[in-house]
């Protein structure tokens, strides 16, 4: 599975620098007289045409990108893409999914071979929901392939949930150099600690603070539902609740996830074909935001072309 190449481009211009260091949404500048500051999110831009039929256009026509923040529009400074940035992808599997995921093994290992060269992989299993590491970040595609390892698909491992696995995976990402990110997770995105009855759980601290720190660091998290023991033996509601909190999750840091009805997926194959289109169209763009002051801001992020379709974090939190 290989990345097809594509053009990307602009009919109107945009304030593009090149390379450039990317700064925190925490540090303020000053801009003439008004303080602002610059923001980095991951968004991926690609044409409705190119997921519905799985086929990666060889040439896109963006038009002028609109980044909002709480609705006032703000200035784009630049964006890198797959040709000037390297991608970091966290492969993030939950220890206590059922076995059937065992059967996904040598797909996901085609898809980790498959990545553009200089794509930088690490391999980790959430366990009792701790992190262990099989294969630290390496740009050896092979090794990362080959560190894969069969789940035990028991509840002895199980946790409260895959979200603090999450939380720490994110603070990996601080010794890479800065670029485009991305977390990929086969979880069933149930959360013990705010379990409900309903479709609506309660509201979970793990899953907020995943959020939090994958916002913080410009990750988009791509997901998988994927069941345990527990969720596959579930009846619906709760299924529906766990695959919303992971929905949340991939929506709020501008990912996706993927997921066949409430059961364990046939195959995982579907859902590659439309992660490689969407990987090869992230892109890390940054902006200066005039809003200082603490708290949550949304984030909008549109092009003047109505076939275009983003996919962007909704938010982030500046504190």
């Amino acid at each position: 599975m290989r990345f097809r190449p594509f053009r990307f481009t602009f009919t109107t211009v945009l304030i593009i620098l090149g390379t450039f260091t990317v700064l925190s949404a925490q540090n303020p500048t000053e801009a003439g007289k008004q303080k602002v500051r610059t923001v980095t999110v991951p968004i991926s831009i690609y044409t409705k045409e190119e997921l519905r039929t799985n086929q990666a256009e060889e040439y896109i026509q963006a038009d002028r990108l609109i980044v909002k923040e709480d609705k006032e529009e703000q200035t784009i400074l630049s964006i890198r893409s797959v040709t000037t940035s390297t991608l970091a992808l966290a492969i993030l599997i939950q220890d206590d999914i059922t076995s059937n995921f065992n059967l996904q093994i040598p797909e996901l290992k085609s898809f980790i071979r498959g990545l553009p060269n200089g794509t930088r992989v690490m391999v980790a299993y959430i366990r009792g929901g701790s992190l262990v590491i099989k294969q630290k970040f390496t740009d050896d595609l092979e090794k990362a392939a080959k560190s894969l390892t069969i789940v035990s698909g028991s509840s002895f491992v199980s946790g409260n949930g895959p979200y603090d696995g999450i939380s720490d995976v994110m603070g990996r990402f601080d010794g890479l150099p800065v670029g485009r990110r991305a977390v990929l997770l086969v979880s069933d995105g149930y959360d013990a600690a705010s379990s409900g009855s309903g479709i609506q759980q309660t509201q979970s601290p793990a899953l907020d603070r995943a959020i939090t720190r994958a916002q913080k660091r410009s990750v988009a998290v791509y997901s998988i539902y994927s069941p345990t023991a527990f969720t596959e033996s579930a009846k619906g509601p709760l299924v529906f609740a766990a695959q919303g909190e992971l929905q949340r999750l991939s929506d709020e840091t501008g990912g996706r996830t993927f997921f066949q009805g409430n059961g364990a997926p046939v195959s995982f194959e579907p859902f590659f074909k439309d992660l490689v289109i969407l990987i090869n169209r992230q892109f890390a763009l940054t902006y200066l935001s005039t809003h200082m002051n603490k708290g949550y801001h949304k984030v909008e992020i549109t092009s003047t072309n109505p076939q275009i379709k983003i996919e962007h974090p909704k938010g982030y939190f500046y504190r």
